[in-house]
């Protein structure tokens, strides 16, 4: 039976192993939702221009940082409040094995991510060959740093809704066969396809689920309309897809984990002729998963203890990235909890998930 009302847990505190937090006054914005619940985050490098030289990760660095001092200056954040941008490359045709070295030495740079070019947002200066990334693959496998990947594949003659299960078949399995070394994480998973792929690989190989996957189908872009603010990529698939990664997360594999894909836009660039993919889940970054847990009667074992929902929340991701389980805890309390209809986003609005509707977890100060 699902959770009753006002049940409380208790778990480390999580981290969130796939996250945008965009820069300037958008950076100021969001910084705050993630700071609040999770303790480190592998931070996106798709800015524009994007993060490719480790140069600009610190100075990407240096700003994450600098928005979290202002809202901890201007009460937003509690004074103690601590929180760790884990930060990314990315990779593009101009990646050398020399970039890989030396972002590994620096001590703060996690992964390199692997963007097909026009796969998602600002994803134009991706690969379009990886075969001409086989050197930098080859350093990333000895360096012991992790490839992150938008699994999808861009041929205009693929589905959109077959993207994911055909760039496992056609360049994933070639990948993970020619570097067996090599670390790698399928980020936001959307098919059973993935989920039973992943299950099955070998323990170099990892993923991460997003809320949105977790609760919604496809039909949830279509609900009374289109539905902009329900729009990612990779896209919602059918129900039977949905399942299969409830299952996979709160099953007993240590191969899945967090990773929320919180990816804020305007408003103006959602509700748009061409909107942007992406949506913003920062602000119930937990709260969601506690959800999706409790509605398979997975969020605490007949034991009573919380085991699978503290693996997948707090465990397995820092596992994979060889970093220790965080120390400190967070508590959530299931009670109905309010979503603005917006947040401030710079000069211009940012339509949360579930705007306007309700939460059913709240996070404890």
């Amino acid at each position: 039976m699902p959770a009753p009302a006002n049940t409380r847990v208790t778990i480390p505190r999580p981290d969130d192993w796939h996250l945008h937090l965009r820069d300037g006054s958008a950076l100021n914005a969001v910084v705050a939702d993630t700071a609040r619940r999770f303790a480190r985050a592998i931070v996106m490098p798709n800015l524009k221009p994007p993060v490719t030289t480790v140069e600009q990760a610190a100075q990407y660095r240096d700003r994450i940082e600098a928005a979290l001092a202002q809202r901890i200056a201007d009460g937003t954040l509690s004074a103690n409040a601590s929180f760790t941008p884990l930060m990314t490359l990315y990779l593009t045709p101009a990646t050398t094995p020399a970039i890989v070295r030396e972002a590994k030495a620096s001590g703060f740079i996690y992964g390199i991510k692997l963007y097909p070019a026009g796969a998602t947002t600002n994803s134009e200066a991706g690969v379009n060959s990886l075969d001409a990334m086989h050197p930098v693959f080859e350093t990333m496998e000895r360096e012991g740093l992790v490839l992150q990947i938008h699994g999808e594949v861009t041929n205009p003659d693929v589905d959109v809704f077959d993207r994911e299960a055909e760039f496992i078949e056609r360049q994933l399995i070639p990948i993970v066969q020619r570097f067996p070394g090599l670390r790698i994480v399928l980020e936001h998973i959307t098919t059973k396809d993935a989920a039973d792929y992943v299950a099955s690989a070998p323990n170099t190989i990892a993923s991460t689920i997003t809320p949105q996957h977790l609760l919604m189908n496809r039909n949830a872009l279509f609900t009374g309309g289109i539905r902009p603010h329900h729009y990612c990529l990779p896209v919602l698939k059918r129900e039977v897809h949905r399942q299969a990664l409830l299952r996979a997360a709160t099953g007993d594999s240590p191969k899945f984990f967090i990773g929320t894909d919180s990816a804020p836009h305007a408003r103006h660039t959602k509700e748009n002729a061409c909107g942007c993919a992406g949506i913003y889940s920062s602000h119930g970054g937990i709260e969601f998963y506690a959800e999706a847990f409790d509605s398979v009667d997975r969020l605490t074992e007949p034991d009573g203890t919380t085991r699978r929902f503290e693996d997948f929340m707090s465990r397995n991701g820092p596992a994979f990235y060889q970093l220790p389980v965080n120390t400190e805890t967070v508590t959530i309390e299931k009670t109905e909890t309010p979503v603005p209809a917006a947040f401030t986003f710079g000069d211009d609005e940012l339509v949360p998930l579930r705007a306007g509707e309700n939460l059913g977890w709240r996070l404890l100060p």
